[in-house]
């Protein structure tokens, strides 16, 4: 773009000189004066020095766009070209800075980022269909991931060998895999134990770092808690509260709270340890479907929505903050990088990187003092330092409606 403005304008003009100093100059050919041809040497000379001033302005040019690129506080995009497969889910190493993306044929592709580029490192073929959700171990030596063919894979990480494979682990496809504990050393096949559902999918587990109990987000709208070292099933939300149904899980307020996210654009809120009814229910902006969230602090939370727009959001006191990213499609996962600086959102389209470390130091009174006087914020004002979105006041669409 910087060749558009200013110095495309400049370099215009220097062309159309030259194309009058080249007619002069088959004139000046055409003619017997001595002096004549001393002059078109003069302007050969000045049409040559016009064009070494051309030379520097492309190479300042270069530099200008250089440094932009050398100060970008995020990696480019991974785009998604038509004849490659989608990604279903993505997952950040926890120690190094790879990024491992689920992809529809079954494969997982690995990525190197950074700032300056992305570099494809390897292309794990891990099941035969679609790869539903990739993770990392702890501490990052090992990769499981599941698929629609019912597969769960444990690949080596550096040496992109599996460790060990099991073909049927489950009677129907599988959509998401939380790692716990994984013992290597059992040859055994089958399952510790088992869980048997109501023939509804799982959408999302999540656990703490106790490891007691798996919180599992169930496709009829219940949540199903099990407790780890009973091997048991802890307690269940009540079917005949017609929840909706839920489609991610976050933790927050040091581990004591859960939050859900549901296909409706509606929250759920659950006590940690008290699994079967919620404290809490709300909406956030709109009745869109949140596919996908994220814990950026203790407080703040980004959500993946369908109309491609990633939104944050803070829990307790309920606010809303603006909006942190956009995609062209249905944002479908999200993830954060280790040091918490990072979010990556992928879609139909691309795998996207957004920088959120200015939520370390973001202040939720000034927000609420803004609003509380009845100020009128700028559209832009709306627009978090992430995001470039050119609409900022579609982030509230339908919000007045629902309040």
């Amino acid at each position: 773009m910087l060749l558009d403005n200013p110095f495309s304008m400049d370099q215009d003009s220097d062309s159309d000189v030259s194309m009058s100093e080249d007619s002069s100059e088959d004139e000046v050919m055409s003619g017997d004066s001595p002096m004549e041809d001393d002059d078109s040497e003069e302007e050969q000379q000045e049409a040559g020095a016009e064009g070494e001033e051309e030379e520097e302005e492309d190479e300042v040019v270069k530099a200008i766009t250089a440094s932009k690129e050398f100060h970008r506080e995020h990696p480019p995009d991974i785009v998604i070209n038509d004849q490659d497969p989608s990604i279903h889910n993505i997952c950040f190493h926890p120690e190094q800075d790879f990024i491992a993306l689920a992809c529809t044929n079954g494969d997982i592709k690995v990525y190197k980022y950074s700032n300056d580029e992305n570099i494809s490192q390897s292309v794990i073929e891990a099941h035969e269909d679609s790869c539903r959700d990739v993770k990392f171990s702890a501490n990052g030596d090992t990769l499981f991931s599941v698929s629609k063919d019912k597969s769960i894979a444990i690949t080596d990480f550096a040496t992109q060998k599996f460790k060990g494979i099991y073909e049927e682990a489950h009677d129907s496809p599988i959509h998401v895999i939380s790692v716990i504990m994984w013992d290597l050393r059992q040859s055994g096949k089958l399952p510790i134990f088992t869980v048997k559902g109501e023939g509804s999918s799982v959408n999302a587990m999540l656990t703490n770092d106790e490891k007691k109990y798996l919180v599992c987000a169930i496709g009829d709208g219940t949540i199903t808690t099990i407790n780890m070292p009973a091997k048991k099933v802890y307690c269940r939300t009540s079917e005949d509260a017609e929840y909706d149904e839920c489609s991610c899980m976050g933790l927050f307020k040091h581990n004591s709270k859960i939050l859900t996210a549901t296909n409706s654009g509606k929250f759920y809120v659950f006590d940690w340890d008290k699994f079967a009814e919620p404290t809490d229910v709300f909406r956030y902006v709109n009745k869109k479907a949140i596919a996908c969230m994220i814990p950026i602090t203790d407080n703040i939370v980004i959500t993946g929505d369908e109309d491609g727009v990633l939104r944050a959001f803070s829990v307790f006191p309920h606010e809303k903050l603006g909006i942190a990213g956009q995609h062209g499609n249905s944002v479908d996962a999200l993830d954060i990088s280790r040091d918490g600086s990072l979010i990556a959102s992928s879609s139909d389209d691309s795998v996207k990187f957004w920088n959120v470390k200015y939520f370390e130091t973001f202040d939720i009174t000034k927000v609420q003092t803004q609003r509380n006087k009845g100020k009128k914020v700028k559209q832009a004002k709306f627009n978090l330092p992430s995001s470039k979105f050119e609409n900022p006041s579609d982030f509230f669409d339908g919000f007045k409606n629902d309040a």
